[in-house]
């Protein structure tokens, strides 16, 4: 199979929803960072603030959010890609070399950086349970009277609903209520370069087919909506990423930084899910110490100058040296295996190759047992597909059935952008914007708008 080169999948190319071009001064900003500070300031972005990390609806001021959660991913990542680069750049001088290309160190960092920043920015409310409760909606028999006529496909979108799919959605539609796009052009978001947007897409397929038991990371989810397939599938070309599958199919290897975005997530997650499980109480002290330590794996006779108020201040500690450990080793597995990720033939996380693996995996069974699970999470979550399933169902009705003057009530509250479709707009696409709608509110709005419309809470009158 032959291999992607760097000189393609390093592409400051970006998709443009007008005529008039943007120039920049890249000595001061790159092109990559300004994915990165667009995302910053985007209300998608904004809203992850108070969308569930570990808790739902956290009162403790130190817990993180999804907002927190990406912020620090954003950080690692850019380290990551930093690491990665200066190697690569070294090991392909005419990289820097060549004129026509002028890749930098820093922008393999801010590429990295800017994808983990929005690797969640597609996530519904209640966290990944509310992929379950959106998939659940749409496999029940109150939504089939609205799937008859769709394909496949996309039934398998809203019935095996992917975060991941709404995130490259968020990241590159422009709803018609909010702007005029030229003739023809049907996508724009945030205009983000080609290289981002496939760096973003750690599942760089469609729905289907739907691979069962693969041993392959990137084929476990999917990417995109059939609303992007085309989309994606011109980035893809346009980067040269390798293809999987038929003749038809859109579905492809993986743009290599991908595999640092997994990374800088899974190295968060694991250790500051866990640290957050430790200051809540869930997760006992000793236990959970004990088994932070056993990462470092640090000479029994090593002996520190530094002294801690208190256990809570020397997480913290840990937490630093742990994750400086895991960027280290992340990125030598990367370096070694770089020739078979750009040939196609690696694709597993880059953490199940680190030399505490069994400890992070005996850390991520004891968060599961006993942060994830834990009582009051389930019950929000379980409350969580009450509240998306009844805004759904809610929504679909008010687009579906407009002359019920009930009905029409429910429309008035949607957001318009999310109603004013041409007329030539298709159930399919009528009903992802009505889920757009849903998975775009926070934690807390998602719950009052549900009290609300059921009359469980009566609005306030000012």
């Amino acid at each position: 199979m032959a291999s992607t080169t760097w000189d393609k999948l390093i592409s400051k190319k970006r998709f443009e929803a007008t005529d008039k071009k943007y120039t920049s001064d890249e000595s001061v900003r790159g092109e990559f960072q300004r994915d990165y500070d667009r995302i910053v300031f985007s209300s998608a972005f904004r809203r992850l603030q108070n969308k569930t990390q570990v808790m739902p609806m956290p009162e403790s001021d130190f817990v993180h959010t999804r907002l927190t959660h990406s912020l620090e991913a954003s950080v690692v990542g850019r380290s990551l890609g930093r690491i990665v680069g200066k190697s690569i750049l070294e090991r392909h001088q005419e990289l820097a070399e060549e004129k026509n290309i002028n890749i930098q160190e820093a922008d393999f960092g801010d590429v990295v950086a800017a994808a983990c920043l929005a690797h969640d920015i597609g996530n519904p409310p209640f966290g990944h349970s509310g992929e379950d409760a959106i998939s659940a909606y749409f496999q029940s028999d109150e939504a089939q009277p609205y799937l008859q006529g769709l394909t496949a496909a996309e039934k398998a979108d809203l019935c095996n609903y992917e975060g991941n799919a709404a995130g490259f959605r968020v990241l590159t539609y422009t709803y018609p209520a909010h702007c005029q796009l030229p003739d023809g052009v049907s996508h724009s978001g945030l205009s983000l370069t080609y290289t981002t947007l496939a760096t973003f897409t750690k599942y760089p397929k469609e729905s289907l087919p739907k691979i069962a038991d693969t041993k392959s990371t990137s084929e476990k989810k999917y990417g995109f909506f059939q609303t992007e397939k085309a989309w994606f599938n011109t980035i893809a070309q346009e980067l040269g990423l390798l293809k999987k599958g038929k003749d038809g199919e859109v579905f492809y290897h993986r743009h290599p930084l991908a595999f640092l975005v997994e990374a800088a997530d899974d190295i968060c997650y694991r250790i500051i899910d866990f640290e957050d499980g430790l200051k809540l109480g869930l997760v006992p002290q000793e236990q959970g110490m004990h088994l932070l330590r056993q990462i470092l794996n640090d000479d029994p006779n090593r002996k520190s100058s530094l002294t801690f108020y208190d256990w809570k201040e020397e997480i913290g500690y840990l937490r630093a040296r742990i994750i400086n450990k895991l960027i280290e080793e992340t990125t030598a597995i990367f370096l070694q295996h770089e020739e078979a990720i750009l040939a196609g033939n690696y694709d597993k996380p880059l953490i199940n190759e680190v030399s505490s693996k069994p400890v992070l995996d005996e850390i991520k069974d004891l968060s599961v047992r006993l942060i994830y699970q834990n009582r009051p999470v389930l019950e929000i979550e379980a409350a969580g597909f009450e509240v998306l399933g009844g805004l759904l169902d809610a929504g679909i009705k008010a687009v579906f059935k407009p002359e019920s003057r009930h009905h029409r009530k429910l429309a008035a509250l949607i957001p318009p952008q999310y109603l004013q479709l041409p007329e030539s707009a298709t159930a399919y696409e009528r009903i992802i914007h009505i889920t757009d709608f849903v998975a775009s509110l926070t934690d807390q709005a998602a719950l009052g708008l549900y009290r609300k419309i059921k009359g469980i809470e009566l609005p306030r009158m000012y």
